[in-house]
């Protein structure tokens, strides 16, 4: 961390340059996936809003771009980042499962998603055959597609946000503060489109700064931000496209699935301290 006043002084306005940037440029996208129809161009903006931030704040101050950590890294970084939101994903709807939240989902669920997935008429597919060829699919051309976004979010907070605000704060405060920023900057559509807000804008906060702790000590340890674009697309993938499409809700549990959902809060909350301790025993 700085100790110069003055340097703490200029990293903090170049911190609030970009925050400001990122709600200016944001605000239309935030606007059209609210007002009109939420498809994937105005989500894909927005979410390569945090990007474009960081450039034109690099070039404010007149820092190259490719300061950014752009280097690939250790293999084993990239190779975890991809394990660890897949087992709290699955972990999540494990607990889900057997506590009777949600029930795995019946042949007909998966007959319906093999035909969203362009799978039936392809031989006599069974559905641990549907599930498993879907699960592959998804898993990896989905993960490089989503990858293409998530990319736009995390040259933006990891590759930058959360190096500049190193400078001025621990791996605890960086944790916390781009967490909660994060999460901030998604709440108009937490708003929009929740159906009980105060319970899944709490729980939508203590996912994604949990998460954030993952993020960031995988940020650090790699010095690349290839690692946080790998675990976002994975963890979206998992939790938004393949564990849900293989649970039916109960009723009244509604609460408890998804990524809004209690277990899922509860879950990474767990990762998340983990990471946070693993962090300052390392001092990162």
């Amino acid at each position: 961390m700085l100790e110069n006043l003055s340097k703490r002084k200029e990293t903090w306005n170049t911190i609030l340059i970009f925050l400001a940037i990122v709600t200016i440029i944001s605000s239309p996208f935030h606007y059209a996936i609210v007002n009109l129809y939420p498809s994937r161009i105005y989500i894909g903006g927005l979410m390569w809003c945090p990007a474009i931030a960081a450039m034109i704040t690099l070039k404010l101050k007149k820092r190259p771009i490719s300061s950014l950590n752009w280097n690939w890294g250790n293999w084993k970084y990239i190779r975890l980042s991809y394990f660890i939101p897949a087992l709290y994903g699955l972990l999540t709807y494990l607990l889900i499962w057997i506590f009777g939240f949600g029930n795995l989902a019946n042949e007909e669920a998966i007959t319906e998603w093999a035909k969203d997935l362009g799978l039936v008429g392809i031989g006599t597919l069974n559905p641990t055959s549907i599930i498993i060829i879907a699960i592959i699919l998804l898993g990896t051309i989905e993960v490089i597609r989503a990858a293409a976004t998530t990319l736009g979010e995390e040259i933006g907070w990891r590759g930058f946000f959360i190096y500049e605000l190193r400078k001025v704060l621990s791996v605890t405060g960086v944790s916390i503060f781009s967490g909660v920023v994060w999460a901030t900057w998604h709440w108009p559509l937490i708003v929009y489109y929740g159906e009980n807000i105060i319970l899944e804008l709490t729980t939508f906060y203590v996912v994604i700064v949990s998460m954030s702790f993952i993020m960031t000590y995988y940020t650090f340890k790699s010095k690349s931000l290839w690692p946080a674009v790998i675990f976002h697309a994975v963890s979206n993938v998992y939790i938004q496209k393949i564990l849900p499409e293989l649970t039916i809700k109960n009723e009244g549990t509604e609460h408890w699935l998804g990524e809004n959902g209690i277990m899922f809060a509860i879950v990474t909350c767990v990762f998340g301290i983990y990471f946070w301790r693993k962090a300052i025993k390392e001092k990162l």
